[in-house]
């Protein structure tokens, strides 16, 4: 008989587990959702990753394993509740945590500024957490601006505002309409571009920026930053970096806090 082994890591959204396996059969994937549905009375689906998120919409695919058949749920964390879509949005639940923590540092009457923002995990854990003026909550994805403006409701906020569209577009916008923040959050995608450029363009002075950067050396990411701040003409002074996640072997994501002064 083969012994059916539960991985020792898996992520759980909501009431759906997320399981990744490497080569094992079918009817042997099944066997272990069917157990791990037995054990944790929380868990109503159990699903399969089939790839890395991938895309600027960082989305993934996933395959149906055991219970109700379903990529939607209600997420819960602190204090706060997500409507995702685990296929069409980006939601990862690892990051609990630095979404807290960021939501500490936001200070009374702060006008806050989160980029790539998602479903508005990022946005509504500030806004249930602390007591900020307004944030701007600046998502591409359609999907997921539908369900940060619902998440947004159910959460029974009046301070977050949901703006859809490219940050490169809506961000130069923002500045149109005379609108600098006190801090700055990006939690951006894994890509090239920084888009600290946008950034830059609605910091005020003394503007706290919460950055996130990809990689091994952490260094290399400062240089970086600081070369956009020079092209932007701001001045910045580091003052918090912190890992936020192993990506890979050796390669982590960074969170890195400078201000503008």
């Amino acid at each position: 008989m083969i012994d059916v082994k539960i991985p020792s890591s898996y992520d759980v959204v909501g009431d759906i587990a997320i399981l990744k396996f490497e080569d094992e059969s079918k009817s042997y994937k099944k066997k272990v959702a069917k157990k791990l549905l037995e054990q944790q009375k929380n868990i109503n689906t159990v699903l399969e990753k089939k790839e890395k998120v991938k895309g600027r919409l960082r989305t993934i695919n996933t395959v149906y394993l055991a219970g109700e058949k379903k990529v939607e749920t209600v997420h819960k964390e602190s204090n706060c509740r997500f409507k995702v879509n685990l296929e069409e949005t980006y939601f990862t639940p690892r990051l609990s945590n630095d979404r807290l923590e960021v939501a500490e540092k936001i200070e009374d009457g702060d006008k806050v500024l989160v980029m790539f923002a998602g479903v508005g995990p990022y946005s509504i854990v500030i806004a249930k957490n602390s007591k900020p003026e307004i944030v701007y909550s600046v998502e591409i994805g359609r999907k997921c601006s539908e369900l940060a403006d619902k998440n947004v409701e159910m959460n029974n906020l009046n301070n977050v505002k949901v703006v859809q569209g490219d940050v490169k577009l809506q961000i130069p916008r923002l500045r149109g309409e005379c609108l600098k923040f006190d801090k700055i959050i990006m939690p951006r995608p894994q890509l090239k571009d920084t888009f600290l450029e946008q950034a830059f363009m609605v910091s005020k002075k003394g503007c706290e920026i919460v950055y996130y950067g990809f990689g091994q050396d952490i260094e290399k990411i400062k240089e970086q930053i600081k070369d956009e701040a020079d092209k932007a003409g701001k001045k910045i002074k580091f003052s918090e970096e912190d890992t936020a996640g192993n990506i890979a072997p050796y390669k982590f994501r960074y969170r890195i806090i400078f201000q503008v002064v």
